[in-house]
């Protein structure tokens, strides 16, 4: 830990908070990370995030920064000097905004996936494939999203790769037979150590996710 460094307010199983865990670890940057009870908000959070009291916030010189994407995109701008998350060029970076925005509407279809049943499920599910399938053709036969960088649409998606298996068997379905580039990237982005070990066992999230099943009685 660095005690004069950046701290991160954090759940562990959160998707968004692996984003910004992966951006520090590409960044090679040392952090104080604090993990919140999400069912018994700490008062900082609660005072660091005053508008939607949610994880992750960083806090960096005093300051804090809310919503995962601006701060990976914040991240990237503080320290310059290393390696970039966003490309460099305008319309590149633009576009790579947009699809990093898009992976959060994967991410909220997914919830749906598990929180419902009978038709709303099947709906979700056609969603999700749907969604996927674009994803597959912006990767196209590139590498990782950004060509042969790994960046900020790959940091900003592959979090919810580890959800697959959740999805798949909350859903009755399998991700490789409808998207086979995007569980072949998600593979390749896994080789890298900032996403292995910012990353959980999808069967330990699977566990979680049937908590909250239970929890909030959408058994």
């Amino acid at each position: 830990m660095c005690s004069n460094g950046p701290v991160l307010l954090d759940f562990w199983e959160s998707p968004y908070g692996q984003r910004v865990r992966i951006a520090l670890a590409e960044k090679g940057l040392e952090y104080e990370y604090k993990e919140e009870d999400l069912f018994n908000k700490s008062d900082l959070l609660r005072k660091s995030n005053p508008v939607y009291k949610k994880v992750p916030v960083l806090i960096h010189d005093g300051k804090t920064i809310c919503e995962s994407l601006i701060i990976m995109e914040y991240i990237d701008e503080v320290w310059s000097d290393k390696v970039k998350i966003l490309p460099s060029d305008p319309y590149q970076r633009a576009q790579a905004r947009f699809w990093a925005d898009f992976s959060n509407k994967v991410c909220e279809c997914g919830q749906r996936l598990w929180q419902l049943k009978g038709e709303g499920q099947e709906a979700a599910k056609k969603e999700m494939i749907e969604k996927l399938r674009l994803f597959e053709a912006e990767l196209g036969d590139k590498e990782y999203f950004g060509g042969d960088n790994f960046g900020f649409v790959d940091i900003a998606l592959v979090p919810l790769t580890s959800c697959f298996y959740t999805y798949e068997t909350c859903a009755n379905f399998k991700i490789e037979e409808a998207a086979p580039k995007i569980v072949a990237w998600a593979k390749r982005c896994m080789e890298r150590e900032s996403v292995a070990k910012s990353l959980y066992e999808p069967s330990k999230v699977y566990d979680f996710v049937c908590f909250l099943k239970k929890h909030f009685g959408f058994e």
